[in-house]
C-alpha cells in the first residue's frame, strides 16, 4: 500500500491508495496538521496510518503473522483503557509476548493450545529478565489476558473458528501471607525513620491506610487546614513512566480524613520547607502541587518509595514488609482497636465490605470473642 500527504485548506491530508475488489481507488484523511511547522508530524502519521491499514489487509487473510495481531490488538486497546493500563500492556507485549512469538515465526492460524502452554511454561520456568527464575502465576494471569483478547479479536473478525486460549491451564497461585505491623511495631518505626525524607510519606500511609498511588498523588489542593481535612482525590502511578491521575481507583477510594494535630503539624513543616527549597533552588526548582517530593520539587517515583522503604526496614533492622503492608498494618490495627469492618471499609476506601471481609475477615476474631464472651455470660446468669 502506497500513500502521499496533499495540502487541502492549509492542511495536511493523508491520500491512501487502496486496492478493494481489484480496482484501486484512493482514500482522503485529515491529519488534523496545519501546514505551518508540522510537516515531520504529518509524515510520521501517515507512516503509521499505512502500517495501520497494512495489519488489517494482512487480517483479512489467515496468514496473519501472530505478532502484528497482538499489535492490531494494542492499538484497538487505545481510547478503551486508561493510560496506565495501556503502558502496562505495552510493557508486557515488548518485554515478552513479542520477541517469543517473533522468533517462533507463526501465524495466526498455527496458534494452537499447546503454543500457548509452551510459552506459559517456559515463562513460568524461567521468565525474568534478570535470569533469577520464573514469573509468578499472578504476572502469568496478565500474559494470558493479552493473548485471549488479541485471539478474541481474531475469533470476532471470523479469522479463526475458536480460541484457543480458553483451555490454557496456569501454574496454581501460591497463597501470600501478608505480615503487618502491630501499633507499638508501627510506633517503633516512625520513631526510626523520623530524620529520613520518607518519613511524611510512610507516617500518612500508616494513619490513613492509602495506597501508594494515593499517597503520592495528595497535593496541597486535597488539604484544608481550616476545615482540618486531608481528601484523597488524586493518584499517581507507573509502569513505564509516571503518570498522574485526577481520579482514585473507584467512587468509594475518594475519601476525607480528619487532619490529626501531629499530621496538620507535619504538613506544615513540609509547606514551609517548600516554601524554602523553592527560593534555594530558584529557576532549578520543578514546580508543581505534589505535596511528598524531593527538595527540588521532583515527586517521588512509585518504584523509589518501595525500594526505598524495604533499604529503611534492614538499616533499622526492623522485620521486612512490603510498603503496601502499612495499610494492611493500619487496618489491623483499626479492627484490633475494636472498629467494625465496616469502619475499615469505609477508611481505607474498599468498594464493597466484601473486599475487607476478605483480606482482614481472620482479623476481627477480638471482636467476635468479645461477643460471644458476653452472650455466654448473659445466658449462663438466665439458666
Amino acid at each position: 500500500m502506497t500513500g502521499s500527504l496533499q495540502i487541502k485548506k492549509d492542511k495536511f491530508y493523508m491520500v491512501l491508495n487502496l486496492t478493494q475488489n481489484g480496482k484501486r481507488r484512493q482514500k482522503w484523511i485529515s491529519t488534523g496538521y496545519t501546514v505551518k511547522g508540522n510537516k515531520k508530524k504529518a509524515e510520521q502519521m501517515l507512516r503509521e496510518t499505512l502500517r495501520e491499514y497494512e495489519i488489517k489487509e494482512q487480517f483479512k487473510c489467515s496468514d496473519m503473522f501472530f505478532p502484528d495481531a497482538v499489535r492490531l490488538w494494542l492499538k484497538e486497546c487505545a481510547g478503551r483503557v486508561d493510560e496506565i493500563t495501556l503502558q502496562g500492556y505495552y510493557n508486557l507485549s515488548n518485554a515478552h509476548i513479542l520477541p517469543y512469538f517473533e522468533e517462533l515465526g507463526l501465524k495466526l492460524s498455527e496458534i494452537d493450545r499447546s503454543v500457548l502452554q509452551t510459552y506459559v511454561d517456559q515463562k513460568h520456568q524461567n521468565g525474568r529478565k534478570d535470569g533469577k527464575g520464573g514469573l509468578s502465576p499472578r504476572s502469568l494471569r496478565l500474559h494470558k489476558n493479552i493473548l485471549y483478547q488479541t485471539l478474541n479479536m481474531a475469533v470476532r473478525d471470523g479469522m479463526i473458528p475458536n480460541n484457543p486460549c480458553d483451555f490454557l491451564i496456569l501454574p496454581q497461585t501460591e497463597h501470600y501471607e501478608s505480615h503487618f505491623y502491630s501499633g507499638a511495631q508501627l510506633a517503633e518505626l516512625l520513631d526510626a525513620v523520623r530524620d529520613e525524607n520518607l518519613f511524611p510519606v510512610i507516617k500518612l500511609t500508616a494513619v490513613y491506610g492509602l495506597r501508594r498511588s494515593e499517597v503520592l498523588g495528595l497535593k496541597w489542593d486535597s488539604v484544608d487546614f481550616d476545615a482540618g481535612t486531608i481528601t484523597v482525590k488524586h493518584t499517581v502511578a507507573k509502569v513505564t513512566q509516571i503518570v498522574e491521575k485526577d481520579k482514585t481507583k473507584n467512587k468509594t477510594s475518594r475519601r476525607t480524613f480528619p487532619l490529626t494535630p501531629d499530621v496538620r503539624e507535619m504538613l506544615l513543616d513540609l509547606k514551609r520547607q517548600e516554601d524554602e527549597n523553592r527560593r534555594l533552588f530558584c529557576s532549578q526548582y520543578t514546580e508543581n502541587n505534589y505535596i511528598l517530593k524531593w527538595d527540588d520539587g521532583r515527586p517521588f517515583a512509585p518504584d523509589y518509595v518501595s525500594h526505598r522503604f524495604s533499604r529503611l526496614l534492614e538499616i533499622y533492622e526492623m522485620p521486612h514488609i512490603r510498603f503496601h503492608e502499612l495499610r494492611h498494618s493500619c487496618a489491623s490495627f483499626l479492627l484490633n482497636t475494636g472498629f467494625t469492618l465496616k469502619d475499615v471499609q469505609e477508611w481505607l476506601g474498599h468498594s464493597d465490605i466484601k473486599m475487607t471481609a476478605n483480606i482482614y475477615g481472620h482479623l476481627d476474631v477480638g471482636r467476635k470473642m468479645g461477643m460471644a464472651e458476653k452472650i455466654t455470660a448473659t445466658l449462663s446468669k438466665l439458666a
